[in-house]
């Protein structure tokens, strides 16, 4: 039989500065047919929203298929047994970072960042913080042993970004590469031979 399920994201948004970067990439995931969104907003995100992007929760959780609470310890996304394709903590703050590196799981993003790892999925940390200390460096290093992708949200410039939308979306479609996730927008590099500034030889 073909399985003909929706193709499962979860996405975690947590107290981290960067909130533009969940909203987003709901919308960008809402974009994709075939891709079932569960989202779960921490408390202090409740805040970061409200204070970087002027949402409130209910206007960001409308953006998902699926809406858990973070502390729904018993919402499927907590059992390894419900199929997802990967997880997303967009951004991911260094106390949700430490949650996931040491297996607390003591809340439901935690819990559902645990299922990733356990069973092989693809989970991605957004993590958001600067300058790091040792403690953060070290809790980046374990989630990455136990398969976990750290991926900083950190612009680049190559493509001459005309505005923060332009920096933002630049650094989902690199999220949306690593879910196996078809992007039309994502400009690729063609080396530096096939930048239009480099003069011919």
């Amino acid at each position: 039989m073909t399985d003909k399920r929706p193709r499962r994201i979860v996405v975690a948004i947590t107290g981290a500065t960067g909130a533009v970067y969940g909203v987003r990439l709901l919308q960008r995931l809402g974009a994709v047919e075939g891709v079932e969104t569960h989202l779960v907003v921490s408390d202090a995100a409740s805040l970061t929203l409200h204070q970087e992007v002027g949402m409130q929760r209910r206007d960001v959780e409308a953006l998902a298929h699926v809406v858990h609470k973070n502390r729904e310890i018993g919402a499927s996304i907590a059992s390894g047994s419900f199929q997802t394709d990967g997880m997303v903590i967009a951004p991911c703050s260094m106390k949700t970072l430490a949650a996931v590196a040491h297996g607390l799981a003591d809340n439901l993003v935690a819990r559902a960042a645990d299922v990733i790892l356990k069973e092989r999925r693809r989970l991605v940390l957004m993590v958001r913080e600067t300058p790091l200390n040792l403690a953060h460096l070290r809790n980046m290093t374990a989630v990455t042993e136990m398969g976990g992708i750290v991926f900083p949200p950190l612009p680049s410039f190559y493509h001459r970004p005309n505005s923060i939308d332009e920096m933002v979306d630049h650094t989902l479609d690199r999220v949306l590469d690593l879910l196996g996730l078809e992007t039309t927008t994502a400009p690729r590099w063609p080396g530096m031979r096939g930048s239009p500034d480099t003069p011919a030889s």
